[in-house]
C-alpha cells in the first residue's frame, strides 16, 4: 500500500537528565540528525522538527531540513505537533507520524507501519503500534506499557500495570502467564490526522491518565478509537541517560 504522510519531530533542547539532548553527538553527528535520517529512509513526503529553541532550529535547517519554531508552553509533543499543523496548514486527512527526537535507533519500517495502519481503517483518528512481550518479567515491569486490544485491532486499554490478569496462572507459585493469549508492549509511536489533532488539543486531561501516567488514556477517556499495529520486536530503547547515549553511539558506529 503506498500511503503518503508526513513526519513532525519534536525536539526541545530542555531535559532534566540530558540538557541539550537533540544536539548531543552521536558518531559524528547531532542526535536530530540521526532521527531525520530514519524519517527519510521512511520515504516520508516530508519531514518537519518542531522546537522551541532558536540552537536546535539553526542545527536542522544546516543540515537541510525543514525545522518550525513553536511555542514554549506546550504540555506535550502532541499539541507541539498539533501547532505545526495549523501553522502549515495542511488539510484534515493528512496523516502525521509523531517521531520523538530521542530515537535514532527506530527502525524505518515501523515509521511507515504506523502511517500505513492509520490510512488502512476508517475508525481511528490515530494509529500506534506493539509487539508481543516474550519475556515474563517485562508483563510485571511498570515501565512496560502494556496494551490490550479488541478483536478488530483496536486499543481496549492501555496499563503499567500486567494487563489482562491472568487469574488462575498468577496465583500459582511461579506465577507465570498461562499462554492462552499474548501479552502486548505498546510503542509510542503515534500517526494522526489532522483532524484528529485538532479534536485532541481541546480536550481536558482524563483522571485514568492521571493514575497511570499514560496520555495516550486521555483519548479512551474522551471515547476515540485508537487502531494498533502488531509489529515483530520491541525497537531498541531511545536516550534519556548518558548510558543510553554510549549504547546508541556503539551501534551505530558500527552501522558505519
Amino acid at each position: 500500500m503506498s500511503v503518503r504522510f508526513k513526519v513532525v519531530i519534536p525536539a526541545r533542547y530542555a531535559s532534566t537528565r540530558l540538557p541539550g539532548k537533540p544536539l548531543l553527538d552521536i558518531a559524528g553527528k547531532p542526535m536530530i540528525a540521526h532521527v531525520c535520517a530514519r524519517a527519510q529512509e521512511a520515504d516520508a513526503d516530508e519531514i518537519i522538527v518542531a522546537t522551541d529553541d532558536e540552537r536546535i532550529f539553526q542545527t536542522v535547517t544546516a543540515l537541510g531540513i525543514k525545522a518550525v519554531m513553536t511555542r514554549a508552553d506546550h504540555q506535550s509533543g502532541t499539541e507541539r505537533i498539533a501547532e505545526v499543523a495549523r501553522l502549515c496548514g495542511w488539510a484534515d486527512d493528512t496523516i502525521i507520524v509523531n517521531l520523538q527526537g530521542d530515537e535514532p535507533l527506530i527502525p524505518p519500517a515501523y515509521i511507515r507501519d504506523t502511517a500505513e495502519a492509520l490510512a488502512g481503517q476508517q475508525q481511528a483518528g490515530i494509529a500506534t503500534l506493539a509487539a508481543k512481550i516474550t519475556d515474563p518479567e517485562e508483563i510485571f515491569n511498570p515501565n512496560a506499557v502494556k496494551v490490550v486490544l479488541n478483536q478488530a485491532g483496536y486499543a481496549l486499554y492501555f496499563s503499567r500495570a500486567p494487563i489482562p490478569w491472568d487469574r488462575d496462572a498468577f496465583t500459582q507459585p511461579n506465577g507465570a502467564p498461562s499462554g492462552k493469549m499474548p501479552y502486548l508492549r505498546h510503542i509510542g509511536m503515534y500517526a494522526y490526522t489532522v483532524d484528529f489533532l485538532n479534536r485532541y488539543c481541546f480536550w481536558d486531561a482524563s483522571l485514568l491518565e492521571s493514575i497511570e501516567s499514560l496520555e495516550q488514556l486521555r483519548i479512551l477517556w474522551h471515547g476515540e478509537s485508537i487502531r494498533v499495529h502488531i509489529v515483530d520486536k520491541t525497537p531498541s530503547a531511545g536516550v534519556d541517560t548518558k548510558e543510553d547515549l554510549l549504547r546508541v553511539e556503539q551501534v551505530l558506529r558500527l552501522d558505519r
